[in-house]
């Protein structure tokens, strides 16, 4: 019998209909039980009203063993497609927790896999939302030939388009290492988790007793281990900051960032920013607020604000083109280089070159943290690490040095001398090989036991470069501005940079240090 088109259309409905229930009302109950949104729900909060287009609706897994062949859920665990935010293309996959709890099959696996080609070819960001179980053990090395299919995918956009990871549930194994390879990552408070193996293998492994808020939860992974960028407190506000977030990111590497019309006038000046920085040179101060008063509107969105706080980075505008922000935060181990802020940098700055974004460094740095759990940490690999970054980085860099810029830290942090553009400094800036006690103690040993000598000494060397214009002599330093008219002098330094073109060595790639 011939199906008539009111039959056709109807079973349509139903399948459609069988996709967006997912696991089903128990299941979705259970989701909204744990203060968690389904799937679906958070892509709508995600994308633009009525822009989102759903692919691969009706695929299933193709499983035959352990009785999977009776169990088959349209969709099969991920809901994958395109749409808009802020009228922007932007490619989604959002794991669907009810349906065998979001674990990935070899099916699923070539859904996410679809989108990131089609995403590199057009040039969009992939926003991922995760939240599974990992692996479907039912389908054995098929489901870990899809997280490798994924994998691959991860590095080949790597640099070519932005791509976000939410950790919206557990994601557990072979699970973190997608999100890993991307360039940022948001999680929720309390209802996420990422780790390699989880509190049961651990508890076998090494008798060691941990919950898994404790060995993944966002706390850890905001604080400690430095794997997520941000944690919030809910589906919603996580979602939200993603959509901040893309604000300030170009599609892809052949797009510009996007400009953001702003009333406020990129000449302003700040008197206030005349007394910021303390006569007294062991005080500290929140380079926040320098950072707040000079980028436009007062808006500046950080990352990884709870780890490695001795350095801030995060994303602003500047005459309403996006900027990166890098500044040692003397609040913070006296705003000392060790190794986790090296590390924090590195990779905040080769985003910022992979995608074209202008980096504005503010230094006040008194050297590499000292000690032997520095040194057997790796200090000298991972400071080169920032080091090799900022050297690497082709696009415009300013660099405003706030008071010190003493040692091998100077170098570091866009100095002259690993090509940056425009170097100022304030009238208050140190700048020398280390601070005037030390300096004096290593030059003047045979007076080291007259403290008399060395305190005047000590005054003769900072009186001598305890200053901005030895550099300013030698060129390294283009000019001494005063701290009100940072924003101003910023400002025409990137509008003179926007068509800069400079180009590193043909290679294959790099062995920067790792």
């Amino acid at each position: 019998m011939v199906k008539s088109m009111f039959d056709i259309l109807r079973e349509l409905d139903a399948k459609r209909a069988a996709a967006r229930a997912g696991g089903g009302e128990r299941r979705v109950a259970a989701q909204h039980a744990k203060g968690k949104l389904t799937a679906r729900e958070r892509i709508e909060v995600l994308l633009d009203p009525d822009s989102f287009e759903e692919w691969d609706m009706f695929v299933e897994h193709r499983c035959g063993d352990f009785g999977m062949d009776a169990r088959k859920v349209p969709g099969d665990g991920v809901v994958t497609g395109y749409g808009t935010i802020n009228g922007r293309l932007m490619f989604v996959f959002s794991q669907d927790f009810t349906v065998f709890g979001g674990s990935l099959s070899e099916a699923h696996a070539e859904k996410i896999c679809k989108i990131m080609d089609h995403a590199v070819k057009v040039g969009a960001p992939v926003i991922g939302l995760n939240d599974s179980g990992g692996a479907r053990i039912q389908e054995g090395v098929a489901s870990l030939r899809g997280y490798a299919e994924v994998f691959q995918r991860n590095v080949l956009a790597s640099g070519v388009i932005p791509q976000v990871s939410v950790i919206m549930g557990p994601c557990a194994g072979g699970a973190v290492y997608s999100p890993a390879m991307t360039d940022f990552i948001f999680m929720v408070r309390d209802s996420s988790y990422m780790f390699v193996t989880g509190p049961d293998v651990v508890r076998t492994v090494t008798h060691e007793e941990v919950t898994a808020e404790q060995l993944g939860g966002a706390l850890t992974h905001t604080t400690k281990s430095g794997v997520a960028d941000l944690a919030f407190d809910n589906d919603i506000s996580a979602l939200m900051m993603v959509r901040r977030l893309m604000n300030f990111l170009p599609s892809s590497n052949r797009e510009m960032p996007p400009v953001q019309p702003t009333s406020d006038p990129a000449d302003r000046l700040e008197p206030s920013l005349d007394s910021l920085v303390p006569d007294d040179p062991n005080e500290s101060y929140d380079i926040k607020e320098l950072i707040l008063k000079v980028v436009d509107d007062w808006e500046f969105l950080e990352l990884r604000p709870d780890y490695a706080r001795n350095i801030v980075t995060g994303f602003a505008r500047m005459a309403g083109r996006p900027v990166g922000i890098v500044a040692n935060q003397p609040l913070v181990l006296a705003g000392c280089l060790d190794v986790r802020s090296a590390v924090k940098a590195a990779g905040f700055v080769r985003f910022c070159d992979a995608f074209g974004i202008p980096i504005v460094t503010f230094v006040d740095v008194p050297g590499f943290m000292p000690g032997s759990e520095q040194e057997h940490g790796g200090i000298i690999k991972d400071g080169a690490k920032l080091l090799f970054a900022y050297a690497e980085c082709t696009v415009p860099k300013v660099t405003v040095i706030t008071r010190k810029a003493y040692g091998g830290a100077y170098d570091v942090m866009s100095s002259k001398h690993l090509r940056g553009d425009v170097n100022f400094a304030w009238p208050s800036a140190e700048i020398a090989v280390m601070g005037p006690k030390g300096a004096v103690e290593i030059i003047f040993r045979a007076d080291a036991d007259d403290a008399e000598r060395i305190s005047e000494r000590a005054e003769d060397y900072a009186g001598k470069f305890a200053n901005p214009f030895v550099a300013g002599h030698r060129g390294f330093i283009d000019d001494v501005i005063m701290p009100r008219a940072t924003r101003k002098r910023i400002c025409r330094s990137l509008s003179m940079l926007r068509d800069k073109r400079l180009e590193n060595p043909w290679r294959k790639h790099n062995t920067m240090p790792l």
